[in-house]
């Protein structure tokens, strides 16, 4: 492999790592504010022990996606140097914003949220967390305006004699079209991942705490046994803390209450938030790719398989081949005409493919092979679609077991808890999927040509990489996949002990915990 395929491995692999955590975040964040703003009007402490515990998860996830994301900023000037010098007047700018303004922003009442529950007025300590939602999506915003530059650069123009492109209006950056396309279709993909989160750990404490409770009742312990009278019921956890004392030893039917008070509005609430995001997701998924299909001809000639010029496209369910040779490359399954509708609206039009793309780089811009790799580019874009029926399952499902006021119970419950665990992943995946084919489509442009721009802005990964030797990239690709490794395995290992553990008695207002209780407070600073 050369320096520059060493490069690129780590790029993508330290950018997949940063983003598997970023969606989460940028959607639970306003979650998580409604849940306080629910607990605060209605008063029902179940919203507020599903606002801390969630809040809990959401704080394990920020902090390891600031360790992960700075490692990305030094990424431009550590391997791609030549591409930080050609786009550096352009790119420092929402760079800069997003750092300055957003993050700080996010950072700084995220702090007064996590040590202000006791010491800020109740309105006040809310504000903060919407604050921190505005500042997480602010922040979406700038990394997406940078990035959206890249796709289709504007407000810039290039200087022969510096050989850079320079920033000439900073409004044309920020309100570039494929921006204006990107965020929403972001921001959708992301709570519709923070919902499915919400709803599969939701769902699994719904079915679990409703269990306990029906076993718990069922087998007489409540009554006198040792539940009734021992620890749970007068001891150490207090005498029924968890909604208990009337049963005679109270923890047991605290589980029944807590699956009805807490897990199930909570998992109803996400799995509508689901149902809402699919429904943006996917009208501004057509909008962008509409877009993608002016700006990347490309890009989106890749993503079908589509080698030559043909009008009436149709859309690829099944291709076979190597997909990196067009001569072997053969449509099985195909849905007549579909592609040239989902690129114009109308199922007629002409759409260029690959080799004609290829020959017209070829003769606007100099020798060079343009095409990128079409085995990811195909396979990432229906990756990218298929993972998402993990989320629509558990919504419908999940919707129609939790209708009117209902619990999954026997079988049905059976499945759905596991139902939760399956689909849990499938959002993360499907985000992934669709930023390797945003990235990998554009290939190899770091920086695209902008069909209608100036034509002198474009840069290709070869002039991009900084003059490094293969020796020198592969021994940081390999200290950067221990590092995150290592990281990932401290993320899983304290998402699956607190998601286990779930939420604390003592985060229950009506609990009155004794002094010793103090370090348990403490926690991740509840």
């Amino acid at each position: 492999m050369s320096a520059l395929d060493v490069a690129r491995w780590q790029f993508g692999m330290t950018t997949v790592m940063h983003f598997i955590l970023v969606p989460l975040t940028i959607g639970l964040a306003p979650l998580i504010a409604v849940m306080q703003t629910v607990w605060l009007v209605t008063g029902r402490p179940g919203w507020l022990r599903a606002t801390k515990f969630f809040g809990k998860l959401f704080l394990i996830n920020f902090a390891l996606g600031v360790a992960t994301g700075i490692v990305q900023e030094f990424q431009f000037g550590m391997a791609w140097s030549e591409y930080s010098r050609f786009v550096g007047d352009v790119f420092g700018a929402p760079l800069a914003l997003e750092g300055l303004v957003a993050f700080f922003m996010e950072s700084t009442f995220l702090g007064l949220w996590i040590f202000g529950w006791t010491r800020l007025p109740k309105i006040v300590h809310l504000a903060c967390i919407w604050l921190v939602a505005i500042g997480v999506n602010a922040s979406a915003y700038f990394i997406i305006a940078a990035n959206s530059w890249m796709q289709h650069p504007v407000g810039a123009t290039y200087n022969p004699e510096t050989k850079r492109a320079e920033l000439t209006s900073i409004w044309a950056v920020l309100t570039n079209v494929t921006t204006l396309a990107a965020f929403p279709h972001t921001v959708a993909g992301s709570v519709l991942t923070a919902g499915t989160f919400v709803a599969a750990v939701g769902g699994w404490w719904m079915v679990r705490a409703s269990r306990q409770g029906e076993r718990s009742d069922g087998g007489g312990n409540d009554g006198g046994g040792n539940d009734g009278g021992g620890n749970d019921g007068g001891g150490n956890d207090g005498g029924g803390n968890d909604g208990g004392g009337n049963d005679g030893g109270g923890k047991e039917r605290g589980e029944i209450d807590l699956a009805r008070t807490l897990f199930r509005p909570v998992t109803v609430l996400a799995l509508w938030v689901m149902v809402a995001s699919a429904a943006v997701l996917f009208l501004t998924g057509d909008t962008q790719g509409k877009l993608m299909f002016k700006q990347q001809p490309m890009k989106m000639a890749s993503a079908e398989s589509l080698c030559h010029t043909e009008t009436g496209a149709g859309f690829s369910l099944l291709t076979t081949g190597t997909h990196n040779n067009c001569d072997s490359v053969q449509h099985v399954i195909t849905i007549p005409r579909l592609t040239s509708f989902l690129a114009t609206s109308t199922f007629d039009s002409t759409l260029p493919g690959v080799a004609e793309m290829q020959e017209h780089y070829e003769q606007t811009i100099g020798p060079g092979d343009y095409r990128p790799n079409l085995f990811v580019t195909y396979w990432a874009f229906r990756a990218m679609m298929g993972w998402s029926v993990g989320s629509g399952a558990l919504a419908l499902v999940g919707l129609w077991l939790t209708w009117k006021r209902r619990i999954p119970t026997g079988r049905a419950a059976t499945w759905f808890s596991r139902l939760c665990l399956i689909a849990l992943p499938t959002p993360f995946l499907a985000n992934s999927s669709g930023w390797v084919f945003t990235e990998m489509g554009r290939q190899p442009w770091v920086v695209a040509p902008n069909p209608s721009g100036n034509p002198n802005i474009h840069l290709t990964v070869q002039e991009a990489v900084s003059d490094h030797s293969v020796t020198t990239m592969a021994f940081s690709i390999v200290v950067f996949a221990a590092l995150y490794g290592s990281l990932y395995l401290v993320w899983f290992g304290l998402m699956r002990r607190y998601v286990i553990e779930g939420p604390l008695a003592h985060d229950d207002p009506d609990h009155a915990a004794p002094e010793q209780d103090a370090a348990d407070r403490l926690s991740f600073a509840y």
